[in-house]
């Protein structure tokens, strides 16, 4: 029985959407998807992708998936990648394939001059947390996770556009 890990390819993108759908499920959140096949093919695979993705099969069989993108830190002046999904199917699990996929995501990492790999995990995945923590990785509890959507998104862009000097 042998697992690899590939970059995903256009063909990938309905398999994608499956791994992300299975992944809402598991955090509890199975109607919060809104992504199409058709947003992942423009967003992953146009000349100026936004996202990256790598595909685990196990014995030909899509077993997980990990979905990052790279970022920029001002303070260090130096890219990072963030790892926005790891996911392996429950069947999988046990395999090392989550394992060998932050493995492959920290390569992509290191080769690319990021002095760090980030992401985010909930509070209640205490597997998740376990593995992390196995792994070295370090939790930022001090920070608070923000975001501005839907209507208050628009909101506060048509009030900064509307100020004299507003950034841009």
């Amino acid at each position: 029985m042998a697992s690899t890990i590939r970059p995903a390819t256009a063909a990938d993108v309905p398999q994608i959407l499956i791994f992300i759908r299975a992944l809402a499920a598991y955090e509890r959140e199975p109607d919060a998807v809104t992504a199409t096949a058709e947003d992942l093919l423009r967003h992953g695979f146009g000349p100026t992708p936004f996202y990256f993705c790598l595909i685990a099969e196990h014995d030909g069989t899509p077993a997980g998936f990990a979905f990052y993108f790279f970022n920029y830190s001002t303070w260090v002046g130096r890219p990072g990648l963030y790892l926005e999904d790891l996911f392996v199917h429950p069947e999988f699990r046990g395999l090392g394939i989550g394992k060998a996929l932050l493995q492959r995501v920290a390569a992509i990492a290191v080769e690319n001059g990021c002095p760090r790999l980030q992401w985010e995990v909930l509070d209640w995945n205490t597997p998740a947390i376990d593995f992390y923590s196995a792994m070295g990785a370090e939790f930022l509890d001090s920070w608070r996770n923000v975001r501005v959507s839907g209507d208050a998104l628009h909101r506060l862009a048509g009030a900064s556009s509307d100020k004299p000097g507003a950034a841009q």
